[in-house]
């Protein structure tokens, strides 16, 4: 288990917190160590807008616990009246999210104590607000998030393991049920990866030049986690369709080996190039250039086709699934080779990306 990032904010926002409360003599800084916990957020915009809406939910939580206190008391059953409507008005807000600390504030306010109840209400919400913004300041402040390098590496890594387990299923060096228990993990791996898409395209940018630059980058992860999702695909039909890619001919299975080792190859030299790694313009093209054009590559398939529907061989219109799979496969790769090469041409001072050791989320 990694020692991550997001573990060390937290219990250094839940310190700051604490020590702030002691500094500032308020009484049961407890509290602002439980709102630091409720406030820490994975991207520093998301920690911008958490502070906007947990000063907005607890506003409705210490409202509803002053009115229901000096209407009611702060009986065992007027607290849970009160927890209920703080709910109701808090989802009607959309701020369902904020629920759980929002509920803390109302319960801390409503534990009345001897001294004025209005003086004491202001000092447990000022004592949560204290949690929430420290939060945010070591959020801002300490190990910021870099989810640009964090993403290259999961798509990197899930691409890597596709592209083993394709070379492996074209040359038969590997049993039906070994790859379809893990196409189940691979499944995951990318869904995460998507997950931490989402989180690197809700960080923000303070300068324009700056914005541009993300914004390209944005686009080429995006095509970059296309293309591994083409190449998911390609492995799914090669292993769903095994039996049916044995028996074609020895000459036409040669055929799909080596567009498929060809085009494995351009896409980890993509991968390469985008990083820095490989020289902008020669070899990836090189590498793309050996492939056979899908032109070529479909007129051999029809030919095929057409060979056996006269033999009434029903399996092998299975074929155009795999060829389909391999055309889009292609497609991608190639719209990514331009966006790569776009880029590299326009920000030729941001055209590398860190591959440190990335943090865990």
């Amino acid at each position: 288990m990694k020692f991550g990032a997001r573990i060390l904010k937290t219990g250094i926002a839940i310190v700051l917190a604490l020590l702030i409360s002691e500094i500032l003599k308020l009484p049961a800084p407890v509290f602002a160590g439980i709102a630091a916990v409720f406030a820490v957020q994975p991207t520093i915009y998301r920690s911008y807008l958490t502070i906007i809406e947990q000063v907005q939910a607890n506003l409705v939580g210490a409202g509803i616990a002053v009115i229901f206190v000096l209407i009611f008391g702060s009986s065992p059953l007027v607290v849970g009246l009160a927890v209920i409507i703080a709910i109701a008005i808090i989802l009607k807000l959309k701020l369902q999210n904020t629920i759980g600390l929002a509920l803390v504030t109302l319960i801390a306010i409503m534990e009345v104590t001897d001294q004025d109840f209005i003086t004491f209400a202001l000092i447990r919400f000022s004592t949560i607000l204290i949690g929430v913004f420290s939060s945010f300041i070591i959020n801002l402040i300490f190990l910021p998030p870099k989810y640009e390098t964090k993403l290259f590496h999961r798509v990197s890594d899930s691409t890597e393991e596709i592209l083993k387990w394709i070379r492996l299923s074209t040359r038969h060096a590997t049993e039906f049920h070994l790859v379809k228990k893990d196409l189940e993990r691979i499944k995951e791996k990318l869904i995460k990866v998507d997950q931490l898409y989402l989180l690197y395209k809700e960080e923000r940018e303070y300068f324009k030049r700056n914005t541009i630059v993300r914004s390209r980058k944005l686009v080429i992860f995006r095509q970059m986690i296309s293309s591994t999702y083409r190449s998911f695909e390609v492995l799914k039909r090669l292993n769903r369709y095994e039996n049916e890619i044995y028996q074609l001919p020895d000459e036409l299975r040669g055929v799909i080996k080596a567009q498929l080792d060809c085009l494995l190859t351009y896409h980890e030299q993509l991968h390469l190039k985008f990083i820095g790694k490989m020289h902008p313009q020669a070899e990836s093209e090189a590498q793309q250039d050996v492939c056979l054009h899908r032109k070529e590559l479909m007129t051999i398939m029809l030919e095929e086709v057409k060979q056996h529907t006269k033999n009434d061989d029903i399996h092998n219109f299975h074929l155009l699934h795999i060829f389909s799979a391999i055309f889009e496969y292609d497609e991608n790769l190639e719209h990514l080779e331009r966006l790569i090469t776009s880029f590299q041409s326009y920000h030729k001072e941001d055209n590398e990306v860190s591959i440190s050791e990335e943090e865990e989320v």
